[in-house]
């Protein structure tokens, strides 16, 4: 990865934004996915040492970040044998922008039974599908798309059924430091707004959260996302998407949203 990185560090949880890491919404608002990338960077080398795996992760986005430089603070709310539950917060010039809890649980051996799981999909690896550009209802004349992305099924005013598509990043994180593979999952997991909240006019939706289960992280640059569900009434939607990797399913992400419209 050539490109400039999202953010570089300034001594220990603390990050100079860059001018890259700014989202549709606001020309001078931070991306969610950077923020949540950050989250899960700073539990995962802060928590997630002697085989603890990040099952869960839960992001409430109360405020719209800028993009000046910003504080991740963290502590643990229980630090068990086989469960790990800690709190992250975003800080800014003073304003806290941000609250997350990630859960923790212990690797062991799965049981023998056999429990259903539904099928995974069937679709092209991203090797067989051809490079796309964002979709112009997510594009901004001032935002630069995040993402290296491949659709599975396209998205325009005329095609609003169920989304699938690739995403591989394109930009360290953080300055230096290489991407893990929870730091993917977590950073990717805020497409599941566009995703899944997609519609005719283009996006309309802004999330307020992002809720990431993984019961493994992914293998390789590809992260797939699968819509699984949409629902929305009085500018209140909710969106879930499946999350795979290119050998199978890797976990799901859902989020909360509310109507807005992209300032210019």
């Amino acid at each position: 990865m050539s490109a400039e990185a999202f953010t570089r560090a300034d001594g220990p949880g603390r990050y100079i934004v860059n001018r890259v890491s700014r989202g549709p919404w606001d020309q001078n608002s931070l991306h969610a996915r950077v923020l949540a990338g950050l989250f899960g960077h700073e539990i995962e080398i802060g928590y997630a040492g002697d085989g603890f795996h990040v099952a869960r992760l839960t992001i409430d986005l109360y405020r719209l970040p800028t993009l000046a430089p910003c504080e991740i603070t963290s502590r643990y709310v229980r630090e068990g044998n086989r469960i790990r539950v800690v709190e992250v917060e975003y800080l800014s010039e003073g304003v806290s922008y941000a609250r997350g809890t990630a859960v923790l649980l212990k690797r062991t051996d799965n049981p023998a039974g056999n429990v259903w799981s539904p099928p995974d999909w069937t679709v092209p690896k991203p090797a067989q599908l051809p490079d796309q550009r964002i979709p112009s209802g997510l594009a901004n004349a001032n935002w630069e798309p995040m993402w290296e992305t491949k659709a599975i099924t396209s998205r325009d005013p005329q095609n609003v059924g169920q989304g699938a598509a690739w995403l591989r990043e394109t930009r360290q994180l953080v300055e230096g430091v290489e991407l893990t593979p929870f730091v993917r999952a977590a950073s990717a997991a805020d497409w599941t707004n566009p995703a899944a909240n997609w519609g005719s006019n283009g996006l309309e939706f802004i999330n307020a959260d992002i809720t990431l289960y993984l019961h493994r992280y992914p293998r390789g640059e590809w992260v797939g996302f699968h819509v699984a569900s949409h629902h929305s009434a009085d500018g209140i939607a909710v969106g879930e998407c499946t999350m795979y990797d290119e050998e199978g399913a890797i976990g799901s992400s859902t989020v909360c949203a509310i109507a807005q419209r992209r300032k210019s």
